[in-house]
């Protein structure tokens, strides 16, 4: 992973100053927030640097896909 310099915030800055790197993280697409001098948070502009594209069909799918993985066992009950 590439870091730019403008786009490194320790977590007491960031916690001080959130407008600030939420500015930044507009301007940038991704911030890095550093906690102990290490990178420990990303904090991303989602409207520039979409995590995961989905058309709102796989959306759908995706979330009944959860749904019912987790209830599996209720559905079963409820076919039978």
């Amino acid at each position: 992973m590439d870091i730019n310099t403008n786009q490194i915030y320790s977590i007491s800055e960031a916690n001080q100053n959130f407008s600030r790197v939420a500015r930044a993280a507009s301007k940038h697409g991704t911030i890095i927030i550093f906690k102990n001098n290490k990178p420990k948070y990303k904090l991303v502009d989602i409207d520039q640097v979409p995590e995961i594209e989905m058309t709102d069909d796989e959306k759908f799918e995706f979330v009944t896909n959860r749904i019912f993985r987790e209830h599996r066992k209720a559905f079963e009950e409820l076919a039978k």
